[in-house]
């Protein structure tokens, strides 16, 4: 067994797996102590790394494309101090840190684990029922059902409709995105027949992130969601005969009534910020068709 104990976290490697235990030091990530202790099994390995700095040096894990539902939500976009596949290693830990990359690398040789991408998830994901509250809502994930909630710095545009619930089923993509420079970030859902391009300030399937402290929390939720959403790479499934019709979609949870005078001044608000060049034409016209049908 190896294993290297250090402020940042501890990582111990038994052959078959890397059990990765964050920190309790100040300088540990709240996703990362938030996401907890992660098992990581071999077989989702592609490589191992240390990068020796003056006074500390850093190990990484690079994981299968595709193997972990967290990544496959973030995108890489997770910065650096939020990645739980990085451990900072001190100065006097050098040795320990080498011992263990080549324990790893030995056992991805001679298990002859391919670093090619997979078409399944080999880590779970963050466990639920789940509840972030950053930006401009709270979300909450229980495993089948995402359910947004609106507060006083939402949109009046997005907020009229009030609280938000996707069935699982509903959801055809899931995406988080970080606050940069002056571009905002979001936590987004894709919901089947319900596409849009409105920014997420006005997305009613979007939180929007402003770059606060509890935002990489939003990345919790998209990751337990993507890990319940069919892989990416996976096969598609076979398309029905020609002289068979397809099997019915499961029917669409019933949307709950909207308040006519809320739905108007939606419609009112939309108006505005189309004249004031916020929303493009296109923007418009979908969000006006998609209040229509609810009238």
């Amino acid at each position: 067994m190896a294993e290297i104990i250090q402020r940042d976290g501890t990582w111990t490697f038994d052959g078959d797996a890397l059990r990765l235990i964050p920190g309790h030091d100040k300088g540990v990530s709240l996703l990362r102590r938030t996401l907890g202790e992660l098992t990581v099994p071999l077989a989702a390995l592609a490589g191992i790394s240390f990068e020796q700095g003056k006074k500390s040096g850093r190990l990484r894990l690079r994981l299968r494309d595709g193997a972990d539902p967290l990544l496959q939500a973030t995108g890489g976009r997770l910065a650096e101090g939020n990645d739980p596949y990085q451990l900072v290693v001190d100065a006097d830990r050098y040795g320990v840190a080498e011992y263990v990359v080549d324990e790893v690398r030995s056992a991805l040789f001679l298990d002859q684990v391919p670093p090619d991408a997979v078409d399944r998830y080999l880590l779970p994901g963050p466990a639920v029922p789940l509840s972030v509250s950053a930006g401009d809502g709270t979300a909450g994930f229980d495993g089948e059902h995402v359910r947004l909630e609106w507060n006083w710095k939402t949109e009046d545009a997005k907020a009229a409709a009030g609280a938000r619930t996707l069935a699982l089923a509903d959801i055809e993509a899931v995406e988080w995105h970080p606050a940069a420079g002056l571009e905002n970030g979001c936590l987004r859902f894709t919901v089947r027949n319900a596409p849009t391009k409105a920014p997420p300030k006005y997305d009613p399937n979007s939180v929007e992130l402003w770059g606060f402290k509890k935002d990489p929390l939003m990345a919790l939720i998209a990751a337990a969601v993507q890990a319940r959403l069919p892989h990416p790479a996976a096969s598609p499934a076979a398309e029905p005969p020609q002289d068979r019709p397809p099997a019915a979609l499961p029917a669409p949870a019933p949307a709950l009534e909207d308040d006519h005078d809320a739905l108007l001044r939606r419609l009112r608000e939309l108006g505005e910020l189309h004249k004031s060049g916020v929303l493009t034409d296109e923007e418009f016209t979908l969000a006006k068709q998609a209040i229509l049908k609810r009238m």
